[in-house]
């Protein structure tokens, strides 16, 4: 694997890169962190670890590029010379949170050796303020050294904690009920800037993390992440739908209990209709200057015919249609169709489809190149060997579809599996036939 970051030099003190909410979760539990402008990272499963480590290679340009980040592993001699004694890629992280000099929580990423070694990206320059609850601090010493251990922490703050821990259930009780939600932007100056903060969804799922890791801290402070694709980071104003996928949810290892409620909730949504439902979704209506955030409990109530409103509603910038997203949109989910249909053995049980473009409409550019070979350049985006853009996306390159979260995908290749499945994932497929003929009825009516 080539290393996905260069090599920067970087201040003795300096040990770990200071992590950040991912603003354009739409969907799922899991939390989703910010580890630079082009990479996330989230919490490691040890099972969708191993898909990323060996899926099939045509399934690659359907997925999150899995990153690397080039460690160096100094050394002081006892003549007090130092130097790098080795280089290594490393696609997972340790994680663990600290506290500031103002007493927040951080979470700070560490290579996987700990005090030895140094992740080579650590410029947190672009790191803002947020608010009280989610701030991340920009003073030189961000983290304070102190002999004070996580268990000693959670002791004298537990009261202080507990009451925030109300609050928070609070304000997630009321997201959920509040099913879709919608916020002025300002149609003057960056929108993209504005869209750092706001969304709910996002924030819901780092505040639980936080909470996880500090009910924890008395026994570990120390969580592995792997390190993947911001699939959103070269869009201005991204616009993302996130799309549950297949008839059925539940993993082979699920108990009784949660396999029964992940058939409930196939049963009672579009999963077990079409095999697909929203997740999530975020999009910027330049009609009202509005970002709308339509969330799983909302997706989870739609009818059939609710779905294809909320897909149209997805294309629909509040003035038009955007019509030319819709052709290359068919032709990808016909393409991963293709190769799904290649994969033996493979279920993506409770995987997710993401579909991203930008909310931000640019003027079309011509250049001396034909269409197919600006779709081949925007597939390899996250490759260095592609550069920066010469020109603004537009038509196919302006889209993407991606496949998510594998935590409960099993295939034959796995081994340790009890259960090993035959043939194709039929409900997966089925879900992406209902996807293209939805979109193909959209195309159609609107005069495409």
């Amino acid at each position: 694997m080539s290393p996905a970051f260069r090599t920067m030099d970087v201040e003795p003190r300096t040990k770990g890169v200071l992590l950040e909410p991912f603003v354009h979760q739409v969907g799922g539990h899991s939390c989703v962190l910010r580890f630079n402008e082009t990479t996330l990272c989230k919490p490691l499963v040890p099972r969708e670890h191993q898909f990323y480590e060996t899926l099939p290679a045509e399934m690659r340009k359907f997925t999150p590029q899995y990153k690397a980040v080039l460690i160096f592993v100094r050394f002081a001699d006892e003549f007090g010379a130092s130097g790098n004694i080795e280089t290594k890629e490393q696609g997972v992280v340790s994680v663990r949170f600290e506290e500031d000099e103002d007493r927040n929580l951080c979470l700070i990423a560490y290579p996987l050796k700990g005090d030895h070694a140094t992740v080579d990206i650590v410029d947190n320059s672009d790191c803002e303020p947020k608010s009280k609850l989610l701030r991340w601090t920009n003073k030189k010493h961000h983290v304070l050294e102190t002999e004070k251990s996580p268990k000693d922490w959670v002791r004298q703050h537990r009261k202080e904690e507990k009451m925030k821990s109300h609050k928070l259930e609070e304000e997630f009780e009321w997201l959920k009920k509040s099913e879709v939600l919608y916020y002025s932007v300002e149609k003057k100056g960056n929108i993209s800037s504005q869209l750092k903060h706001y969304n709910p969804w996002s924030m819901k799922c780092h505040q639980q993390q936080l909470q996880r890791m500090k009910e924890n801290a008395k026994h570990r402070n120390q969580y592995k992440f792997i390190l993947l694709e911001n699939l959103t980071s070269r869009y201005e104003v991204p616009c993302v739908l996130d799309l549950k996928m297949g008839t059925r949810q539940h993993g082979d290892d699920a108990s009784e209990e949660k396999a029964a409620n992940q058939i409930r909730k196939c049963q009672q949504s579009t999963s077990a209709v079409i095999g697909v439902r929203v997740c999530g979704m975020q999009v910027y209506q330049a009609g009202t200057g509005q970002l709308m955030f339509m969330n799983k409990y909302h997706g989870r109530k739609l009818s059939v015919q609710g779905f294809k409103e909320a897909l149209f509603q997805f294309f629909h910038n509040g003035r038009y249609l955007r019509r030319e997203l819709l052709g290359p949109v068919l032709k990808k989910l016909t393409e991963l169709k293709a190769v799904l249909e290649r994969q033996e053995s493979y279920r993506f049980y409770s995987s997710s489809l993401l579909v991203i473009y930008d909310g931000k409409e640019w003027p079309e550019v011509t250049l001396d190149s034909d269409a197919e070979d600006l779709e081949d350049l925007s597939e390899e985006s996250a490759d260095e060997s592609a550069g920066a853009y010469a020109y603004k996306p537009t038509g196919a390159s302006s889209v993407d579809v991606r496949m998510i979260d594998f935590a409960h995908t099993t295939c034959r290749l796995y081994g340790e599996d009890s259960v090993v499945h035959e043939g194709q994932d039929a409900g997966y497929i089925f879900g992406l036939q209902s996807l293209i003929d939805i979109v193909t009825d959209i195309s159609e009516d609107s005069g495409e």
